[in-house]
């Protein structure tokens, strides 16, 4: 079986191949090539260079103000979600009675839409923000942006609290043992043995929540939609509505543009990302 494999293994290899092609590495290089040309359909596509880009940062200063709102965005709710999962993971690998059901209570909203999700948060909001008499979402953008993070970890921290806490039950037994032989505190053991321990744990989190900020769209469509006055549009949404949202050829090609950028930033942050959190574990 196993000479079977090493002389066949690109006959299994070629399923995967063929999809990756046709479901990622085609419409990307088309998608790439769309982004130089003025278009409305791809049979139409008229090739205009760089123009795009120059128009997505010159003329569409809503780009930019999105990309500000989404880095903000994506900076609390990385803090936050990793924190309260961390801490949640914590208590849950405690053992005492309910254990068990308490993990599928809080990864349970993981597994609804981030579609519904938006609208139960919206009506949850608008009503809370009625009875103290806020302005409702529609207008008013600093509760927008608390609403988004406050969505995204009720969404998020239930999955990163399963990775978490496999990452502490991969700790050795023996090192906590001898941690509290020598008479270390339950803060020294979690800071200086169980936090180092699962560094590389910390690092797939870190890296699954910021890509996740990053790439935002529906739970932004469906909560806020961008109101008031664009002020809580996402740069997902803002590709979303330069590309759907508006007539004509010059902005097809602009929000083709606008996603090859926005491919580019989520890659560099993440690979940056990766080796801030590889160094560090490295240096433990």
């Amino acid at each position: 079986m196993e000479r079977a494999l090493k002389k066949y293994w690109p006959i299994f290899l070629l399923p995967t191949v063929i999809a990756f092609m046709i479901g990622f590495l085609i419409p990307f290089i088309e998608g790439l090539y769309l982004s130089f040309c003025q278009f409305t359909t791809v049979n139409n596509a008229k090739f205009i260079g760089i123009s795009n880009y120059i128009k997505a940062f010159t003329t569409d200063s809503q780009f930019a103000t999105s990309f500000w709102f989404t880095f903000r965005f994506a900076i609390c709710s990385v803090i936050s979600i990793n924190v309260l999962a961390f801490i949640i993971a914590l208590w849950l690998t405690k053992k005492f009675k309910g254990n068990n059901f308490l993990r599928a209570v809080f990864f349970m909203p993981n597994l609804i839409g981030g579609i519904v999700l938006g609208y139960i948060w919206q009506i949850l909001i608008n009503c809370v923000l009625s009875i103290v008499g806020k302005p409702l979402l529609a207008l008013n953008s600093v509760a927008g942006f608390w609403g988004l993070i406050i969505l995204m970890c009720w969404q998020q921290i239930g999955y990163m609290m399963i990775i978490y806490i496999a990452g502490l039950n991969s700790v050795p037994d023996s090192l906590i043992e001898a941690s509290k032989i020598d008479g270390a505190t339950d803060l020294q053991t979690l800071f200086k043995i169980k936090i180092p321990m699962v560094m590389p744990t910390i690092t797939i989190c870190m890296f699954l929540t910021l890509t996740n900020s990053f790439k935002l769209f529906d739970q932004n469509l469906a909560l806020t939609g961008g109101d008031p006055n664009h002020t809580t549009e996402m740069l997902a949404l803002n590709i979303y509505n330069t590309y759907y949202a508006r007539a004509g050829m010059q902005w097809k090609g602009m929000g083709q543009a606008k996603a090859v950028v926005f491919f580019l930033i989520v890659i560099l942050i993440s690979f940056a990302q990766l080796k801030l959190s590889r160094d560090n574990e490295v240096q433990q």
